[in-house]
């Protein structure tokens, strides 16, 4: 159960990280990677929370994504050292 291990692993990294500030590339499918930053904002048993970057028109706008994206690949973290 390498992939429980796993999961829980990034569960537990981003609950550590809240608050830090996030570079997000998810690859929504037909060639299409969308490229945001924001905030960590929350964690969740199955999905974590980013509060979208407020200089830009998506300021206060939320999005959500599950740990399983993360260990596929689907969505990609850059998180910043601060």
């Amino acid at each position: 159960m390498a992939n429980k291990r796993e999961i829980s692993d990034i569960r537990d990294n981003l609950k550590d990280n809240i608050g830090s500030e996030v570079v997000i590339r998810a690859n929504t499918g037909r060639k299409r990677i969308v490229e945001k930053s924001g905030i960590i904002e929350q964690t969740y048993p199955n999905v974590f929370v980013v509060l979208l970057d407020a200089s830009r028109d998506e300021a206060g706008r939320r999005m959500s994504f599950s740990y399983i994206d993360v260990l596929t690949k689907t969505v990609e973290l850059e998180i910043s050292a601060s």
